[in-house]
């Protein structure tokens, strides 16, 4: 499933005195460059204001009310300096946009500078950014200062203002569910529901026993059911795997499905032990992978924290998420570690199709042949940014870094699946991953994406993001 663009609002700011042709030239180059690089474009009118730019209070009104008109069908604002522009006209249009909002000033050309020619965007952008904090309007300013819209920064720019966007938009009235009740031990994944909520969170819960019950009535003859199953005997090699417990597999995604449909989820975390492997005799960790694979974040053992920092990280790169253990050191290598689940790790991450098979540390609990569903494989070398979230006080917290998983080996006989991660700087981060009271789970998604997702998160939605 991908991660759809964002939808643009485009703002030209403007002082009267300066050329007409620049803000001519900022309206024809800038909507065409966005819709080349996949966005689409909202543009007021140039015959609402006076060169279809916003310079007066009367003219920064029509652009709020451009703006309220089409709410909803923007994620961010764009707005452009092709010359000083005003700061008042500006702030009335936009401190109530409710989106981010990029501030672009146009470079001067030393062979441009006389009256009638130079645009002096770079004092304006100062000025634009000086009133917007005195009216505690939130703006994205990135380098360099100043910037060509035909340029490779400028493109630049715009991917890292997409993905704060996305990750705005998508965080925003998020709904989360968790299935089942959390497992007694694990008091490591406790999250304060109201904190979460008050961050425009919505947990929904859902008992395991209905689950469970749906499962037990589930269809086998039923088109979501066949559809369920074609698509899982290709998704990962099922060879050794009973047919009963494939049956149930199959059962319960259907009703994931229609239960993360019903509620409109964006993400699920589920109780995976032991009432599923004691009563349906499987364990879900292959199917909250091919979820992932979705982008539907799914995080086992009732993370509900992590289910949420696995949607967020998904929404910047763009890309599936997964949810590991910090799990083992990696000999004596103070960089490097094994990142491991039982399986909820999606097919995109991983090196190839992997092996479902009974769960071998369950099988110490329920037995032989009760737990089906384990997802054996190994994580693919990549860049990565990992994250974690947990609530504490009433304030939601998550940590953010950059590694990359390695092409190092790891014994055949090693359970699950599973990377070498090297994170410079790993024994600092650890201890201060104890000491702050963080999850033994760690999320991670493809590419280097802190940078956006904090700026994201933690200016835009006033989350505490701290950076490694």
């Amino acid at each position: 499933m991908e991660v759809k663009k964002s939808r643009f609002a485009c703002f030209f700011g403007n002082r009267g005195f300066f050329p007409t042709s620049l803000i001519a030239q900022a309206r024809e180059e800038i909507p065409r460059l966005l819709r080349s690089w996949g966005h689409e474009v909202l543009v007021m009118p140039e015959s609402e204001t006076r060169y279809g730019a916003v310079e007066t209070l009367q003219e920064g009104q029509r652009y709020a009310n451009f703006l309220r008109e089409n709410y909803g069908k923007f994620d961010g604002v764009i707005l452009s300096l092709p010359n000083f522009g005003d700061e008042y006209g500006a702030v009335t249009a936009l401190k109530d946009a409710n989106v981010p909002i990029f501030i672009q000033a146009y470079p001067d050309e030393l062979d441009k500078m006389s009256p009638n020619l130079r645009r002096d965007s770079f004092c304006g952008k100062i000025s634009i950014m000086d009133v917007f904090q005195q009216y505690r309007v939130k703006f994205t300013a990135l380098k360099p200062h100043t910037v060509d819209p035909n340029s490779d920064r400028f493109k630049q720019n715009i991917d890292y203002f997409d993905r704060v966007c996305r990750v705005v938009k998508g965080m925003k009235g998020m709904v989360v569910g968790a299935l089942g009740a959390r497992t007694t031990p694990f008091k490591t994944v406790r999250i304060d529901e109201v904190a979460l909520q008050r961050h425009a969170i919505t947990v929904e819960t859902l008992d395991m026993s209905e689950i469970i019950a749906r499962v037990k009535s589930a269809s086998s003859t039923s088109d979501a059911y066949k559809t369920k199953a074609q698509f899982l005997k290709g998704y990962a090699s099922w060879q050794g795997v009973p047919d009963t417990a494939f049956d149930t597999l199959v059962k319960l995604g259907v009703v994931l499905d229609e239960i993360i449909e019903a509620y409109q989820m964006d993400a699920i975390s589920i109780r995976c032990w032991t009432e599923l492997q004691k009563q349906l005799g499987i364990s879900p960790c292959v199917l909250l992978g091919e979820l992932n694979n979705r982008m539907v974040s799914s995080a086992c053992e009732v993370d509900i924290g992590n289910a949420v920092a696995m949607r967020a990280l998904a929404l910047a790169s763009g890309k599936s998420p997964a949810l590991l253990d910090w799990n083992n050191n990696y000999a004596d290598d103070d960089d490097k570690c094994i990142l491991f689940h039982c399986g909820p790790v999606p097919r995109s991450l991983m090196t190839d199709e992997g092996k479902v098979i009974d769960h071998l540390i369950l099988q110490n609990g329920v037995g032989e042949g009760c737990s089906y569903g384990c997802h054996v494989g190994r994580i693919k070398p990549m860049n990565f940014t990992y994250g974690s979230l947990l609530t504490n006080d009433g304030k939601v917290s998550m940590y953010l870094g950059h590694g990359h998983i390695t092409a190092d080996e790891i014994p055949s006989d090693f359970f699950g699946c599973a990377g070498v991660a090297y994170i410079e700087g790993l024994q600092d981060l650890l201890i201060h991953i104890g000491r702050k009271g963080y999850r033994h789970h760690v999320s991670i998604t493809e590419d280097w994406v802190k940078e956006p997702l904090a700026e994201a998160l933690g200016y835009y939605m006033n989350y505490n993001i701290e950076l490694f």
